[in-house]
């Protein structure tokens, strides 16, 4: 017997919406998911909701405030609990991910430096990641990111 993990649920609706440009109000959903998960809930919904939120926001300072909770929520994130929403998951395959958003927050507010050092961290952990969409897609953000720091740009990417 299969059981709906609701909040996942919650969570990929408002992905889907905001995905559909209803930014603004996926971002009111995922707030309040977030306030009812709590800063102690469940690794993998926090994880997941901070990844998503992140993508919603113009400002990097308010994306950066929620790629950090990612990242935080992913170091607590077992691949027992990640295996429960999908067989195929591992915590290790998070981390390109993670690392690329943190890195491209970093050089939208101009701290290369820290950008580097994130997007080092991405590439360190592309071997875990398949050749399918994901992981082609990640690797194309690293070169993308990679590119935008050497031209010492601080603009948003086309790809973001």
């Amino acid at each position: 017997m299969t059981t709906t993990d609701t909040t996942m649920a919650a969570i990929n609706e408002a992905v889907v919406l905001g995905r559909q440009g209803g930014s603004s109000a996926a971002r009111v959903k995922l707030v309040a998911l977030w306030e009812s998960i709590g800063v102690d809930g469940d690794p993998l919904h926090r994880c997941t909701l901070a990844h998503y939120l992140a993508d919603l926001y113009d400002h990097a300072a308010d994306s950066l405030t929620w790629d950090v909770r990612a990242l935080d929520a992913a170091d607590t994130l077992t691949d027992e609990r990640a295996r429960q929403q999908h067989a195929s998951l591992s915590v290790q395959g998070f981390y390109p991910s993670l690392h690329l958003n943190l890195a491209d927050d970093y050089r939208r507010l101009g701290a290369f430096d820290t950008a580097r050092r994130h997007l080092d961290a991405a590439e360190a952990r592309t071997d875990v990641l398949t050749d399918d969409g994901y992981g082609a897609g990640v690797r194309a953000g690293i070169d993308n990111v990679r590119n935008a720091l050497a031209e010492g740009s601080t603009e948003r990417l086309p790809t973001h």
